[in-house]
């Protein structure tokens, strides 16, 4: 007999009491919220982590372990990169907008990395990069000081955000898809769960 046949066996669900399911992207005023609020911190790391989550829309396995010489050549930082996904082992290819060239090649520099050089370095780990659950701290950090329930966002919805966004305006799912790598469209429309918001935005839109 299992839990969902016998709800007194007295084992307590894995799930009770979190919130399960996709994490929602961050609306634009939020995310000037953190990089304003980073900004005046003066968290050179932070602001370059946070705008290149954006930009990239990696996974965090992806965007902790990215070195150096994955962003920039010589002294600047390129305009787009190449990145080979653990999970997919399918390259993704992003942008890399002006102010997030700016927050990296200021991180570069305030840390001295060199060209081989992890991104994102450990600071207690010497030759390592931050974890993924390092990351998934600093994430949740940075919205619960916006206010928002940390237990609501994730690294995900840093990957999800610009193209929530993109699809908002557009409604191009194909280019959803190749900027998420995707290897289906069925995989973007479960992702950016579309489907209800698109189903319900309809029905809000139709006068009877």
């Amino acid at each position: 007999m299992d839990l969902l046949s016998n709800p007194n066996s007295g084992r307590i669900p894995w799930n009770k009491g979190k919130i399960t399911g996709q994490k929602p992207a961050l609306k634009l005023k939020e995310i000037w919220a953190i990089r304003i609020r980073l900004q005046l911190a003066n968290k050179v790391r932070d602001l370059a982590l946070f705008n290149l989550a954006l930009d990239s829309k990696l996974r965090g396995c992806d965007l902790v372990r990215m070195r150096v010489k994955d962003v920039a050549h010589g002294n600047s930082v390129n305009k787009r990169a190449v990145i080979l996904q653990q999970k997919t082992h399918e390259p993704v290819q992003f942008e890399i907008t002006t102010q997030t060239r700016e927050s990296i090649s200021d991180w570069i520099k305030t840390a001295t990395l060199q060209y081989d050089s992890f991104l994102f370095p450990s600071n207690w780990n010497s030759g390592h990069p931050i974890t993924t659950r390092q990351y998934a701290r600093v994430v949740k950090k940075w919205v619960s000081q916006i206010g928002l329930d940390p237990s609501e966002y994730g690294t995900h919805s840093l990957r999800r955000t610009k193209v929530s966004l993109i699809y908002r305006k557009t409604k191009n799912l194909r280019a959803v898809q190749l900027l998420l790598g995707h290897k289906s469209l069925e995989s973007t429309v479960k992702y950016l769960g579309i489907e209800v918001d698109d189903a319900l935005e309809m029905s809000e839109n139709m006068e009877i």
